[in-house]
């Protein structure tokens, strides 16, 4: 709840990642980028899932958990059921460690201080547009899609904005 650790809060799902990709022998990596790294994960992955229906858990991703809480093996299990496509099982398998992931991990991955600087670069980025400077107005398009950010315009400038799928 608190914004002292990166001047922002974090989703539980995103702290939650950040300690399990961890062997719970090892000392965890506390730090923004583990941090930023855990939620582009979890914001990937809620991608990956969207229109699935859960099956049985992977088989493997199982016998990791069962050696030793091997957490770190079991994680790993996960990012190569994403890339294998296996869906199903994939999303069975997340919601084992507890991720039920759903839009509204976007929606909490983008608000606050992050939905802020986005309305001010858009804010920017329209004047720029009426002051006809199109190489700042590229830019700032061109800073927002480095963030992950798509906006829709139209010839009164910039209308709304979306997390890229």
């Amino acid at each position: 709840d608190t914004e002292k650790f990166g001047g922002r809060k974090w989703p539980g799902a995103v702290l939650r990642l950040a300690m399990l990709k961890t062997h719970y022998r090892q000392p965890i990596d506390w730090t923004i980028s583990s941090l930023e790294d855990a939620e582009n994960t979890l914001l990937a992955w809620t991608e990956s899932i969207e229109g699935f229906d859960a099956s049985e858990p992977d088989e493997k991703f199982l016998e990791a958990l069962m050696d030793d809480l091997n957490t770190h093996a079991a994680i790993s299990r996960l990012f190569q059921l994403n890339n294998m496509k296996e869906m199903p099982k994939f999303k069975a398998s997340l919601a084992i460690l507890g991720f039920k992931l759903s839009d509204r991990l976007h929606r909490e991955a983008f608000a606050g201080e992050k939905q802020r600087a986005i309305n001010e670069y858009i804010s920017a980025r329209n004047d720029a547009r009426a002051a006809k400077d199109w190489k700042e107005s590229d830019r700032i398009r061109d800073e927002l899609a480095a963030m992950g950010v798509t906006i829709k315009d139209n010839k009164d400038g910039t209308t709304s904005w979306e997390v890229k799928r």
